[in-house]
């Protein structure tokens, strides 16, 4: 009965994220419809068999929209936690095996960027980058990093008083060797965590972002501008609302259940080793 609700939560959450795998594999090869392509004869009209999903107020077919928006969205959710989880790995690591002024110096900075909410710190950058694919990676993989900074050297700070430590430098390996060898892979588990809670912020962050002009402009689709898109049609057309904030809804719930899952597998407080 204990692992129950732990194995519940996994098969949910793989069960969810599979499908959206499945839907991002798919967009790569094939959409029921071209989602760029425009037919001012169907536009609007509700879920049917033709259109699953129904149409836009261009013709576009909603599914094939989201289909495509799935790949691009998770694209740049996955780019923003690599950004976020290399340099602040790496920062992190810095501040807490060297300590002293490199600590101070880097945990000043962190404060100063946790002090931002992240997606304020985002939309900031975002005015300076300018509204595009690659400025949106960049802001929010920046805005996040403080983050895995904090949880990173928080775990080196421990690790780093451990005797295997203090015995690799004995032996004559370098700080640099027993900082890859020795703390970071002990260091693991808690990034991994952070980095699957992070792909939800930024996932949701981009929708946002989206929403607001300040992501990925039309036409190419992200589930966040298809929302912003189906505001003047919320009463006539309410399916070009749902289906989007179903596809967010759904992704954050597997990738919420999926982080669960692992924290507790990784957590020896936990699954009882």
């Amino acid at each position: 009965m204990k692992t129950s609700l732990p194995q519940t939560n996994t098969f949910l959450g793989s069960l969810l994220i599979g499908g959206l795998l499945l839907l991002i594999a798919l967009s790569f090869f094939w959409t029921p419809y071209d989602p760029l392509g425009l037919d001012l004869a169907s536009r609007l009209k509700p879920p049917s068999i033709e259109h699953w999903a129904g149409t836009d107020e261009f013709g576009r077919d909603v599914f094939s929209r989201a289909m495509t928006g799935a790949r691009i969205s998770a694209l740049i959710s996955s780019f923003t936690v690599i950004i976020a989880v290399i340099f602040g790995t790496t920062l992190g690591l810095l501040a807490g095996y060297l300590r002293g002024w490199t600590d101070r110096a880097l945990m000043t900075l962190t404060d100063a960027l946790l002090s931002f909410p992240g997606v304020l710190l985002a939309l900031g950058l975002m005015v300076v980058l300018g509204a595009s694919q690659f400025g949106l990676v960049v802001a929010l993989g920046l805005a996040y990093m403080p983050a895995v900074i904090r949880v990173v050297r928080s775990a080196v700070l421990s690790i780093r008083e451990k005797e295997f430590i203090e015995a690799s430098l004995v032996i004559g390996n370098s700080e640099f060797y027993t900082m890859l060898r020795h703390v970071l892979p002990n260091a693991i588990a808690p990034i991994a965590v952070l980095a699957t809670s992070m792909f939800g912020w930024a996932l949701l962050s981009e929708s946002a972002l989206s929403f607001l002009g300040l992501g990925v402009s039309p036409p190419t689709p992200t589930w966040g501008n298809m929302l912003a898109s189906s505001r003047p049609y919320m009463e006539t057309a309410i399916w070009l609302g749902i289906v989007p904030g179903i596809c967010i809804t759904a992704t954050l719930l597997g990738v919420n259940l999926l982080g669960d899952s692992l924290r507790d597998y990784l957590d020896p407080r936990t699954n009882g080793s």
